[in-house]
């Protein structure tokens, strides 16, 4: 994904970055909404201090 430097979300990961940015990541390549990304009764974990 060109977000995550063409890494897949497997080697983002192993490679350290934040699961919730590779979330977001996967998300925005996927058309996946806000609204549906944490589920009808979960909020949105705080993004990680850069």
């Amino acid at each position: 994904m060109p977000k995550l430097a063409n890494m897949t979300v497997v080697e983002a990961l192993d490679a350290g970055e934040e699961p919730r940015v590779v979330w977001n990541v996967l998300c925005d390549q996927m058309e996946v909404p806000d609204s549906k990304r944490w589920g009808h009764d979960h909020n949105a974990p705080p993004m990680p201090a850069v």
